[in-house]
């Protein structure tokens, strides 16, 4: 098996040691070169053709964010970024996404809960996605224009859209989310996002979405017009008590390797929503998701998985599709639309 070329890019050579240390444990990823800047990375891309390049914000000559952006648009490249658990730090990443960056880790800080051990191994995961990640299909599209909002999403009282997804999800939710008008029902999502992150994804979404986006908060209820964002570390779950659809946050152990989990929000609204549900599963690396979606679909529920054309990843979508739990596929920017066309028939059917 071929191993994935790796490009360090961080101006300190404390983090290039450390990474390239943890990148190259389990033998399947060999660090072709290192750079300080991305003047000297511009040069190492050429000359190596990496297939993956790990990327800090803060960096001499050129800041990080405007190098990827040049890289995006002359030569796309799986990157992923190395980012600071600042409130700044979180701001960037997201623009980073929203630039083309496949996924992120965050540096460990001294408190980093399971320290180095637990970084390496998300680092790794993260470096593999990106390999089999399809950004240059992604830079092609991402230069469509952005649809206007759906004229209607609106559907009986009771129903619910949950989304779930991963490596590539930042843009595919911004991308179906923009689309869905205020009068749709609520929203709930789980993101594969760590703690410091969801609450900032929530704001961007809330400034470029007509809907109310928010961080989700134990026991608030959901309502139309609102999508509630999985707060990272918990798990997010939908219950009914005292005839009211409500939020639930939990930090059981992870499911399917994740917290929050597509799986554990998939399996509550199964439970508590049946029927009136509609379930989306969007790009990603693994299997998350594919179990609570087959519940939705086997409680009646209409579930959407996004097509290998569109995905980053194809990899939670696919496991899903196989197995059963997706009724249709779709590309991410038709998702509203067949939303709103399953909610309509739960319009017509009330």
């Amino acid at each position: 098996m071929m191993s994935i070329k790796v490009l360090v890019v961080d101006d300190s050579a404390l983090i290039r040691e450390v990474l390239g240390r943890m990148l190259t444990r389990d033998g399947d990823i060999e660090v072709v070169g290192t750079a300080v800047d991305p003047i000297e990375a511009r040069e190492k891309i050429k000359a190596l053709d990496p297939d993956v390049v790990t990327l800090d914000i803060e960096m001499p000559n050129m800041n990080g964010l405007a190098f990827l952006e040049k890289l995006m648009r002359l030569r796309p490249t799986p990157v992923v970024m190395v980012s600071t658990l600042t409130k700044k730090g979180a701001s960037e990443t997201l623009l980073a996404l929203e630039l083309g960056a496949v996924d992120f880790v965050a540096k460990p800080s001294a408190e980093f809960a399971g320290g180095l051990e637990a970084f390496g191994v998300a680092l790794r995961d993260k470096i593999r996605a990106a390999a089999k990640s399809d950004v240059r299909g992604r830079a092609v599209s991402r230069t469509e224009v952005q649809k206007t909002p759906l004229r209607t999403a609106a559907a009986p009282e009771g129903a619910l859209i949950a989304i779930g997804a991963s490596t590539g999800g930042v843009e595919a939710i911004r991308t179906v989310l923009s689309q869905l008008p205020a009068d749709c029902p609520p929203v709930l999502i789980a993101q594969h996002m760590p703690a410091g992150f969801t609450g900032r994804f929530a704001m961007r979404l809330d400034e470029l979405c007509a809907l109310k986006v928010v961080e989700a908060e134990d026991r608030m209820p959901v309502q139309p017009g609102h999508a509630y964002v999985a707060r990272g570390d918990y798990h997010l779950r939908v219950e009914r008590s005292s005839g009211q659809l409500k939020c639930r946050l939990g930090q059981e152990g992870p499911e399917s390797g994740h917290r929050p989990s597509v799986d554990v929000l998939f399996a509550s609204v199964a439970k508590s929503v049946g029927p009136m549900a509609v379930g989306v599963i969007l790009t990603g690396m693994g299997r998350d998701g594919a179990r609570g979606l087959k519940l939705m679909r086997e409680a009646g529920a209409y579930t959407l998985g996004q097509n290998q054309a569109s995905a980053l990843v194809y990899g939670m979508p696919r496991v899903a599709f196989e197995e059963g739990a997706v009724i249709e596929q779709a590309a991410v920017e038709q998702i509203a639309a067949k939303l709103a066309h399953a909610l309509s028939k739960l319009r017509s059917a009330a």
